[in-house]
């Protein structure tokens, strides 16, 4: 439920943020004309997206035995790998804002309207496809009612892109993605693993060591308090020593990326002021 909660918190933040930029900006340039096909594009992204979980909801009702174990092994790990790039591309963006609103410019000034809508329509199919395949894995690992999550999730982000859009709102967005990003990597180590774990159950990686310990009878993962680590942070009381490397190994990568790009960050944020003192300098001199 926790992990469900998160994701559709963050993605549903995520199309609020966006949808309150393409307002701000039509409202802004007074072209109020074009919130219309705003609505609609927000309405086919949500219905494809919708269109898109009940056809992962189906296959994976109609595979058995080993092919659904390939399945979810595919959707876990496909979870994995969009949570990570999501939370990597998230951090090394500067200017969505101001990028989204040079897309509607052109749009708006070629009087396009199906332009407007496709705009609109993508970024909302985006997050929408991203969460579905999130959930999808959310719901293979969690024990919990991952629906109750989800939707409590997206009651909280609508309340809070509200209050952010109608612009009284002091809440920290920053401090607020880089939290949920540290849990939404853990929770994607998680998955990589879990997913490891049904490729393993289906034949296609070998087990090597089955159990590299077996911890289970301090904390069972199936009783209640092991129930709920499984599902946020994708607690195994007996994992095998490729399922172990793994996540010890995306651990390890990932945070050295997320290091670095957050150092590269500060270093193009230090020679962007140094190049500014120089010539607010220049400039008092010569008055």
């Amino acid at each position: 439920m926790i992990v469900s909660l998160i994701i559709t918190l963050r993605e549903t933040i995520e199309m609020a943020l966006i949808v309150g930029i393409i307002f701000r900006y039509l409202r802004k340039s007074n072209q109020l004309e074009y919130k219309k096909y705003v609505y609609w594009g927000i309405i086919a992204g949500l219905i494809m997206s919708i269109s898109g979980a009940l056809l992962i909801n189906n296959l994976s009702i109609l595979f058995e035995g080993r092919i659904e174990q390939i399945f979810e092994g595919v959707i876990m790990i496909t979870g994995a790998i969009l949570l990570t790039t999501m939370i990597l591309w998230m951090l090394n963006q500067k200017n969505i804002a101001e990028e989204l609103e040079e897309k509607l410019q052109k749009q708006t000034n070629k009087t396009h309207k199906f332009g407007v809508f496709s705009v609109v329509f993508v970024s909302i199919l985006r997050e929408g496809i991203e969460t579905v395949l999130f959930l999808g894995a959310a719901r293979f690992s969690e024990e919990s009612n991952s629906l109750l999550g989800a939707i409590i999730g997206i009651i909280a982000a609508l309340i809070l892109g509200y209050i952010i859009y109608i612009g009284t709102s002091k809440i920290n967005l920053k401090l607020f993605f880089t939290f949920t990003s540290y849990f939404l990597i853990i929770i994607a180590a998680g998955l990589l693993a879990y997913g490891i774990h049904e490729f393993q159950e289906a034949g296609i990686i070998p087990i090597i060591i089955e159990h590299i310990y077996d911890i289970n009878f301090i904390l069972d993962e199936k009783g209640t308090f092991g129930s709920f680590l499984k599902g946020l942070f994708g607690y195994n009381g007996n994992p095998s020593l490729i399922e172990t490397i793994a996540y010890g190994v995306y651990m390890i990568v990932i945070f050295n990326i997320w290091r670095y790009l957050k150092m590269q960050k500060i270093k193009s944020h230090n020679s962007k002021s140094q190049q500014i003192e120089p010539h607010l300098t220049t400039e008092q001199i010569s008055s």
